[in-house]
């Protein structure tokens, strides 16, 4: 599955979270589901380890830099409104959250050109601990078109029916026997995903981050554990399709490259009725999102499933359970605002502490203007606390994870400034489809997540991945470059330059042979070679599916402001040595960006 073009990212109104008041958890009469006597995943004979795949695989699938950066932002929206949900699911003020009032600002300080922002309970969230462990929640439609959950005894249901072969980050199709009422449609396609899932209309294979932007912007899904699940180190997966109901059940399956295992069971009932049940000690994996959601959305209610009664409204309803604390990204940009004027195209936001786990670092594209380079024209600029001038920021996270070299070799082809070279080309860069040699709209050139260039893409070794790739002849390649510059299509894209200046490119067709192996979304590497047919592709392709990007060269701004943001842990001082080495990787950053753009636009990075 890949994320649709064109979505838009709607505006998550505060009135789509404010959660209703319930009457109670306890199972309607005539829907409850029959007592099994037991966990019928307990059976030891059920949770027996396969053994483990390839471990290339796994090297491959943590060698990512970020996520898809167009969605990032409906992340962090959902993090920080969910912050609002107190131990019953109303609101509460900062205050009692363990923040502090707007525009009570008392530590924020600049050291030279870098904002130090302490958090005092108000930047980092704490963890939000899996609390499903031997219950369950019920959805049922609600008038507004959505679903309303409520918590209800753990009962498992004691036939599993026939069980499933799923691959890690795999689905397959597994039909319902009735029509099914889901937000509105009635369904009777279904597929049952390994990672703890079941979507209508297409299976989700993808490898990205398991997160609140996915459930929403994926296709329509039902989440009972929605994570990072690997049937193939452990456990099993059912499907039960009866007449009077749809169950899956996922026993002892395992969370990749990890012992912990997740025993949770969903059921479909024909009234549209959705349940989920919980082992109680079997359950030890604590990260996934739980909910359900109409797909390709923007909108999200966040809720307390604990609480007897949450209304979910219209839109997407779920919660997000982590074990680690996390960064509210939003309220880090409204805090730094509260000091400093909004005259700021970007943010970038460095940590004291490691808060990132399934990224590197990520980039969020609040608002964009610009038409004609794959993404969406949107504007959620005001809910950061901009009034129109910020277009995105990016999370660094963690300084000691940098070397104090910005441009020693580090992260596979990477160093310092190439990485922070994508983040902050994720502004513009990489969504572009293009017309093929057949006519035909195509996404060859786009490689992990439809958001970074293919591997086999001769991106003339673009900051955005793909890599230079030197043509051998008689069908053979070369890999010769990384992540050193952007190239002549990327600064078409920024607005740096005409179509005209943009010379003929190639990416590789049905590449074979490559050693190591390489697929499209793999990680630039330099020395890979691979056969393939050689297919070239001009600018007018990318305008034939893109439309001319406007506004244009002319009058496209050369100057891209930014600002250096350091967040310093609650009771924490930023220490002198860490702001000296970012203030480094600052001026070094200024330096690299010119040099990539061959100085057709430089970053300014003083505070002033």
């Amino acid at each position: 599955m890949r994320f649709r073009r064109g979505l838009c990212l709607a505006l998550l109104s505060s009135a789509a979270f404010a959660c209703g008041s319930g009457n109670g958890g306890s199972n309607p009469p005539g829907n409850n589901p029959p007592s099994s006597g037991s966990n019928p995943c307990s059976s030891s004979s059920l949770t027996a380890a396969i053994a483990p795949p390839d471990e290339r695989l796994r090297i491959e699938k943590r060698e990512f830099i970020d996520g898809d950066s167009r969605y990032n932002v409906l992340n962090a929206l959902a993090l920080h409104r969910s912050r609002s949900l107190g131990s019953t699911g109303s609101a509460r003020s900062a205050e009692s959250a363990g923040g502090q009032t707007p525009g009570r600002s008392r530590d924020n300080v600049d050291v030279g050109e870098i904002a130090v922002v302490q958090d005092e309970g108000d930047l980092i969230a704490p963890p939000n601990s899996f609390d499903l462990r031997g219950a369950g929640v019920r959805f049922t439609r609600n008038g507004s078109g959505g679903y309303d959950a409520r918590r209800i005894t753990g009962t498992f249901r004691g036939t599993l029916g026939r069980q499933l072969t799923l691959a890690d980050d795999d689905g397959t199709a597994a039909a319902l026997t009735f029509n099914f009422p889901f937000y509105g449609t009635s369904r009777s396609d279904a597929f049952v995903n390994s990672d703890g899932n079941v979507t209508f209309g297409e299976a989700d294979v993808d490898s990205s981050e398991r997160n609140v932007a996915r459930l929403l912007t994926g296709p329509p899904r039902v989440a009972p554990f929605f994570a990072d699940l690997d049937p193939t180190a452990g456990g099993r997966i059912f499907v039960n399709a009866a007449a009077d109901q749809y169950t899956v059940t996922w026993c002892g399956v395992r969370g990749f490259d990890s012992q912990r295992t997740i025993n949770t069971q969903m059921t479909l009932l024909p009234d549209g009725t959705i349940e989920f049940v919980y082992g109680s000690e079997s359950v030890s994996l604590s990260d996934a999102v739980v909910g359900v959601s109409p797909g390709r959305t923007g909108e999200f209610t966040p809720v307390n499933l604990s609480d007897q009664g949450p209304n979910g409204g219209g839109a997407a309803v779920g919660e997000r359970f982590a074990a680690r604390v996390q960064l509210d990204d939003v309220a880090v940009v409204e805090k730094f605002y509260r000091t400093h004027p909004d005259n700021y195209d970007q943010i970038l936001i460095w940590t004291d502490a490691p808060l990132i786990q399934d990224a590197f670092a990520y980039e969020s594209t609040v608002a964009n203007e610009v038409r004609g380079i794959g993404m969406p024209v949107f504007d959620t600029s005001h809910d950061f606390g901009s009034a129109g001038r910020l277009r995105s920021y990016c999370v660094m996270d963690w300084i000691n994870k940098y070397p104090e070299d910005p441009q020693q070799k580090f992260l596979g082809e990477n160093n310092t400034v190439s990485v922070l070279g994508q983040e902050v080309g994720h502004r513009w860069l990489a969504f572009m489809e293009f017309r093929d040699h057949t006519g035909a709209r195509s996404t060859q050139l786009l490689g992990r997540g439809d958001s970074h260039w293919s591997f086999f893409f001769d991106s003339d070794a673009s900051v955005m991945e793909g890599n230079d790739i030197e043509d051998l002849g008689g069908g053979s390649f070369r890999t010769v470059g990384a992540v050193s510059r952007y190239s002549l299509l990327d600064q078409y894209a920024m607005g740096l330059v005409a179509p005209s200046q943009v010379p003929p490119f190639f990416y590789v067709q049905n590449p074979t042979n490559a050693n190591p192996t390489r697929n499209r979304e793999s990680a630039p590497q330099i020395g890979v070679t691979f056969n393939g047919t050689r297919r070239d592709v001009l600018i007018d392709d990318i305008i034939a599916v893109n439309g001319q990007r406007s506004p244009s060269v002319a009058d496209s701004p050369k100057v891209h402001r930014q600002a250096f943001v350091f967040v310093s842990s609650a009771g924490n001082t930023a220490s002198s040595s860490a702001i000296a080495k970012l203030d480094r990787i600052r001026t070094e950053w200024e330096a690299f960006f010119r040099n990539a753009t061959d100085q057709r636009m430089s970053v300014t990075t003083t505070l002033r």
